[in-house]
C-alpha cells in the first residue's frame, strides 16, 4: 500500500468516510550547502520522491483533528485554542502532532485570520520519507498540511509564505530552531532541478542538475542514526554562528568573507573560529557548485561534496563515525563525491555515483558497516521531483 492510500484508508478507518481530498509534499535532500540557511546564506536542496501524504476532511464544529500511521492516538484542539497553546503551551502536544497543528496556528497568524471563520478539520497523515535521516520528514508534513489548509480555509498565500510558515511552525510550535530551506525545498521543487536559494532575501532559483542527462544517481545511505535538531548540539551550533557575527559586528555569518576570517581568530575561542570557517567556507562552495553546474555539468562537482564533508567533520563537527565509513565507503567505491546532508549528529550521507556504480557503492557501504560493528545501513535513491501539491 501506498502512503497516498494509507492516508486515505486511515481517514475512512478513524473518521468513518472518505476525505474530501488528499494532497502531499516531498523531502529534501540538500545537495550542498549544511548550517548555512539561518545564517542567511546559500543553499543548493532539492525536493525528492518520498512524500508525505495528507487526507483533509471538514468538521461541521470548530475542532482540528489529527491523526497519523506513526501514532495510535488522535490529537485535536480547538481552532480557537491554537493561539492559547502555541508556543507557551507547546508541550502539552503530542511532539508530532504539534508540526500540523503549528502550522494550522501559523497559517491564520500570517494572514490575521479570525479563528472563529474557519471551519474545523480532520487530518490524516502517511508519509514515506524515512524519519530521522536527514531527508527533512518535518518539511513534508509541514509543507502538505500548509497546502491543504491554505486551500480548504480559501486563504491568500503564494509558496514562499507557505514556506515561511512551515518555519514559524517548526521554530516556535515544536521548538527546533531551523531555518528555512527544508520548507522551500519541498514548496518550490521541480523535476531533475535544485533550488539555489538565498536565505536572506528568500531568491530561489531554479538550477538544471543535469542527473538524467549524465547517466548519474544521487545515492542515500541512510545511517539509521536518528537525531533531532532540537537537542542541543544543533542549538551550540547556532549560538556559536551568533557569537561570530557579533563578533566580527555584522548581522550575519553571511555578510563575512574567507578574508575575515584572519581577523575573527583573535576574537573569539578556537571552537567559536573553527564553526564560523565552516559557514563561511560552505556559503562559497554553494556558490561554486551553482558555477560549476551551468558551466561544467553535474560530473564536475564531487571535490565540492567532498570538501563540504570535511569541513562538517572537522570543522562544525557534526558528523558521527557512522556517516564518516558511509562517505569514506562511497568514495573507495567509484562516487564522484559523497558528503552528510542535513543536520548533522546521525542521518544520512548522499553520494553522486553514476548508474553503473550504483550496486557498487550499495555493497561497499554494507561491508564497511558491517567491519566497523554498525548496524546495517538503508541505502537507496533518491531523483530531484515536485513540490507540494493536490493529488486528488
Amino acid at each position: 500500500m501506498t502512503a497516498a492510500s494509507e492516508a486515505r484508508a486511515l481517514f475512512a478507518a478513524r473518521f468513518g468516510h472518505e476525505p474530501a481530498g488528499t494532497w502531499s509534499a516531498p523531502g529534501r535532500v540538500n545537495l550542498i550547502g549544511e548550517h548555512t540557511d539561518y545564517n542567511d546564506g546559500f543553499v543548493l536542496p532539492f525536493a525528492i520522491q518520498h512524500r508525505t501524504h495528507v487526507a483533509l476532511g471538514p468538521r461541521a464544529d470548530a475542532v482540528i483533528r489529527v491523526v497519523s500511521t506513526f501514532d495510535d492516538a488522535a490529537v485535536e484542539l480547538d481552532v480557537a485554542r491554537l493561539d492559547a497553546v502555541f508556543p507557551a503551551e507547546r508541550e502539552t502536544v503530542a511532539e508530532w502532532a504539534r508540526y500540523p497543528l503549528g502550522v494550522a496556528w501559523a497559517l491564520l497568524r500570517a494572514t490575521e485570520v479570525d479563528p472563529a471563520t474557519v471551519p474545523g478539520i480532520d487530518l490524516a497523515f502517511a508519509s514515506d520519507v524515512p524519519v530521522g535521516a536527514g531527508l527533512s520528514s518535518s518539511a513534508a508534513i509541514e509543507g502538505a498540511t500548509a497546502i491543504a489548509l491554505t486551500e480548504t480555509w480559501g486563504l491568500d498565500l503564494d509558496r514562499v509564505a507557505l514556506a515561511q510558515v512551515g518555519r514559524t511552525a517548526e521554530n516556535e510550535a515544536v521548538g527546533a530552531p531551523t531555518g528555512i530551506m527544508d520548507q522551500m525545498a519541498s514548496m518550490l521543487g521541480r523535476r531533475d532541478a535544485a533550488i539555489f536559494l538565498d536565505c536572506r532575501s528568500l531568491d530561489a532559483v531554479t538550477v538544471d542538475l543535469g542527473f538524467d542527462a549524465a547517466g548519474l544517481a544521487l545515492v542515500v545511505i541512510d545511517t539509521n542514526v536518528t537525531h533531532a535538531h532540537s537537542t542541543g548540539g544543533y542549538r551550540e551550533r547556532r549560538a556559536a554562528c551568533e557569537r561570530g557575527a557579533a563578533a566580527l559586528g555584522v548581522p550575519a555569518l553571511r555578510d563575512v568573507s574567507e578574508h575575515d576570517l584572519e581577523r575573527l581568530a583573535g576574537l573569539v575561542d578556537d571552537t567559536t573560529f573553527r564553526r564560523v570557517r565552516h559557514v563561511v567556507t560552505e556559503d562559497q562552495r554553494v556558490l561554486d557548485a551553482v558555477r560549476t553546474l551551468r558551466e561544467q555539468g553535474p560530473t564536475a562537482i564531487g571535490d565540492l561534496l567532498v570538501a563540504s564533508h570535511a569541513s562538517m567533520r572537522d570543522d562544525f563537527e557534526i558528523s558521527v563515525p557512522e556517516l564518516d565509513t558511509a562517505v569514506e565507503a562511497a568514495l573507495d567505491a567509484g562516487a564522484l563525491g559523497a558528503r552528510m546532508t542535513g543536520g548533522g549528529f546521525g542521518g544520512a550521507a548522499i553520494a553522486l555515483v553514476t548508474r553503473d556504480h550504483v550496486d557498487a557503492v550499495t555493497d561497499a557501504a554494507h561491508a564497511a558497516f558491517a567491519a566497523s560493528g554498525f548496524a546495517a545501513p538503508t541505502v537507496f535513491t533518491v531523483a530531484p521531483s515536485p513540490g507540494a501539491a493536490r493529488d486528488a
